[in-house]
């Protein structure tokens, strides 16, 4: 036998959604635990939730986390966007790299749409696959190899390039056979320097 599940809004699923997402939750998510745009403006009025911009929320008194901002960014493109090149080279600790932008890659086919990019990111589009992804607390990023490929493909700083390829090679976050079959990416003076 299925549980049943009320036909209303329940708080318990919202904050459940929202928990998985450091907090945050989008209307359309709302939505589908039952929650109408009238109400949830009603919520914000009564002081449970707040917006976060357009189409976003966040429950006034989740605690603050990590990459917030990010969170946000990821909810904006209806979780289908990985967080990458510079970016990801600062997630992952791979450089000194500090981007003034967030870099974020959308799927290829939203080249086509039109979208209100939101300040401060850069996209890309193109289609990264599950295997190709990491999780850094609440957001997708690009695994190490990718924003390597990624990076270099984007005309990134050598030396960032550069320091990634080092630290993917000493901290052992990607085995020597696949940056080796990657190396065709990789500019030749960071290939000398690796051998």
């Amino acid at each position: 036998m299925q549980p049943t599940r009320s036909s209303g809004p329940e708080w318990a699923h919202l904050y459940e959604v929202a928990a998985s997402q450091g907090g945050y939750f989008s209307a359309r998510q709302a939505q589908e635990v039952g929650y109408s745009l009238p109400l949830l403006a009603h919520h914000m009025k009564r002081g449970r939730i707040q917006r976060a911009r357009r189409g976003i929320f966040r429950l006034t008194y989740y605690p603050a986390g990590e990459h917030e901002d990010l969170i946000v960014l990821w909810l904006w493109s209806e979780q289908a966007g990985v967080f990458s090149h510079e970016t990801a080279l600062l997630l992952q600790d791979l450089s000194d790299a500090l981007p003034a932008v967030n870099h974020l890659t959308l799927p290829a086919a939203w080249a086509r749409r039109r979208l209100r990019v939101p300040e401060g990111v850069r996209l890309y589009y193109a289609d990264v696959s599950e295997s190709e992804r990491r999780w850094v607390g609440n957001v997708p990023i690009t695994s190490p190899l990718r924003t390597l490929m990624d990076c270099v493909k984007a005309h990134v700083s050598p030396e960032f390039i550069h320091a990634a390829h080092q630290q993917i090679l000493q901290r052992g976050l990607v085995s020597p056979t696949e940056l080796q079959n990657a190396s065709c990416w990789l500019p030749s003076s960071d290939l000398r320097s690796s051998t």
